[in-house]
């Protein structure tokens, strides 16, 4: 036989498609990590300001973005992101090169990040202490700072009296609950129970007002506190400086403290509550979600594809029904996630939510408790989806163990649930962690079906916190996939808002290559143990 067609025969040529075809999938998956990363990674790092003077005598202040060409080779044009929203109207500016008289980096400009209306640029003029600091007055970056730091104490002091007002709150929606729920039994106003109730709302709306008011106080002080900043066209601006979350020069900043700023945006971005409609500050409720979700849906998915595999590969007498189970199986991994968002919110939501409001809630209807979206409907609806990619995996891992393996267990005296419990699983573990990895891996990005089964722009509270039953699994949630969708789609303000859109895209591949890492690490050990080890 000729070299050519044992060449052939043996099939090098597949062999050689088949990996470049790896290659190139691996190619595609790194490019699109790498234009994530390369547009995500560097938004956080403090870039120089460059003050622009035109030759129309107009002077504009700001960062320098991108260059591009303009069309029919009439030279480039500069972005400049020239912030102040509030003052321009506007976060970004091109400029053509040549209507530049002069562009030079500006060492004495100042970057504010603000709670709203974005970034502003400009330069110190005056500062007042207020009644946070009296008698503080001065025009350099250090005294700013040092009256930051004292707007930062007494924040503070107004967030506790926050949180005492969000626990009141809570406290006084309970109350009310239970009363709503004697008088649904038709129990009288002077009732022990409802009298005492009235009692405690009383004594609840009372300290209520006191805090209300203490809040205003602090609230009156923290805003006592302002600078002046001269703009680039020399006009003046007041801001309160509990209104400005970071001031920085950055043209005057070394290397070592970029870093330490990087790291600071870093580590806001992982534990930071969302501000300036969820395109600045941090991610922590997103992330929160995102993880709490898949969880969940994981502890719902994982146990019932399992067992609808084994059942249908180890116990189910081969026939029509069987068949026709096995190919809805596999059609329902293809239909389209929007189809199982109309159901969830179908069946989860308006069915099962609204059947328990009316068995358990019936005196708060027709205010929905469970039906309406929630962490719990969402979850559901994406275990739904992600159940077939399991079953088929666990099918195909049980299907591949030897036939010899089971007659050997049995031929030993082992029953079939013992064979099946001792050897089959274990056998067959990697295989079903890949259908839980791949399970996961969809589940993480899908947005359509939770959009209308539970997640928000902006949740109000956590799924999980300290109020009795700590896990409240009929509260809406955020998630990273739908916040990637906002704020890229929905923003008033697109452009400003990519950046973020970048960096939140990036931490959703994250979030699911560490899950997932875990999980192929667990196969891997798994696979180890019960392929070439002893039962």
């Amino acid at each position: 036989m000729s070299a050519g067609k044992t060449y052939w025969r043996l099939g090098e040529p597949l062999v050689w498609l088949t990996g470049a075809s790896l290659a190139v999938t691996l190619l595609i998956a790194l490019t699109l990590v790498a234009v994530v990363a390369v547009n995500g990674l560097g938004v956080f790092w403090p870039a120089d300001l460059h003050r622009v003077e035109l030759n129309s005598g107009e002077t504009v202040l700001g960062e320098i973005i991108k260059r591009e060409a303009r069309p029919g080779d009439q030279g480039q044009r500069i972005q400049f992101k020239i912030g102040n929203r509030d003052s321009f109207g506007l976060d970004f500016r091109w400029i053509d090169e040549s209507a530049i008289r002069q562009l030079v980096p500006d060492t004495n400009a100042i970057t504010l990040e603000r709670d709203e209306n974005g970034n502003f640029y400009g330069y110190l003029k005056s500062l007042s202490g207020g009644r946070i600091v009296p008698g503080l007055a001065g025009t350099t970056l250090g005294e700013l700072r040092t009256a930051l730091k004292a707007v930062a104490t007494a924040r503070g002091a107004v967030e506790e009296v926050d949180a005492v007002l969000s626990d009141l709150s809570y406290q006084m929606a309970e109350a009310r609950n239970k009363l709503i729920k004697y008088r649904y039994k038709g129990l009288a106003d002077d009732a022990p129970d409802i009298a005492a109730l009235l009692r405690q709302q009383d004594i609840f709306q009372d300290d209520f007002q006191h805090l209300l008011a203490r809040q205003g106080e602090l609230k009156g002080i923290l805003r006592s506190a302002v600078a002046t900043f001269e703009l680039a066209d020399g006009r003046d601006q007041e801001i309160a400086l509990a209104d400005i979350v970071r001031a920085y020069q950055p043209n005057s900043m070394s290397p070592p403290a970029k870093v330490g700023f990087y790291f600071d945006k870093l580590i806001e971005l992982f534990v930071g509550q969302p501000r300036e409609s969820n395109t600045e500050g941090g991610l922590f409720p997103a992330i929160f979600g995102t993880v709490l979700l898949i969880f969940f849906m994981s502890a719902v998915s994982f146990p019932f594809g399992v067992v609808a595999a084994i059942y249908l590969r180890e116990y189910a007498k081969d026939g029509v029904l069987v068949r026709i189970v096995r190919i809805a199986v596999n059609n329902l991994a293809g239909i389209p996630s929007i189809v199982y968002g109309i159901f969830g919110l179908g069946f989860f939501v308006y069915g099962v939510g609204g059947s328990i409001d009316k068995l358990f809630y019936p005196e708060r209807l027709p205010t929905p408790t469970f039906g309406t979206g929630g962490i719990l409907w969402a979850s559901l609806t994406l275990a739904l989806l992600t159940v077939p990619v399991v079953i088929v995996s666990t099918e195909e891992a049980l299907g591949a163990i030897p036939r010899d393996m089971r007659e050997g267990s049995y031929a030993l005296g082992s029953t079939k649930f013992q064979t099946l419990w001792r050897i089959l699983l274990p056998m067959a573990s990697p295989g079903i962690m890949t259908g839980l990895i791949l399970a996961m891996a969809r589940a993480a990005g899908e947005v359509a079906p939770l959009m209308i089964t539970g997640v928000v722009k902006l949740a109000p509270a956590l799924p999980i916190d300290g109020h009795f039953p700590f896990v409240h699994l009929d509260r809406k949630f955020m998630h990273l996939g739908f916040h990637i969708y906002d704020i890229g789609f929905q923003s008033p303000n697109v452009e400003a808002a990519k950046p973020m859109v970048f960096v939140t895209t990036l931490l959703l591949v994250l979030i699911v290559l560490v899950m997932s890492s875990i999980a192929i690490y667990l196969r891997n050990r798994m696979k180890k143990r019960y392929t070439f080890g002893t039962f």
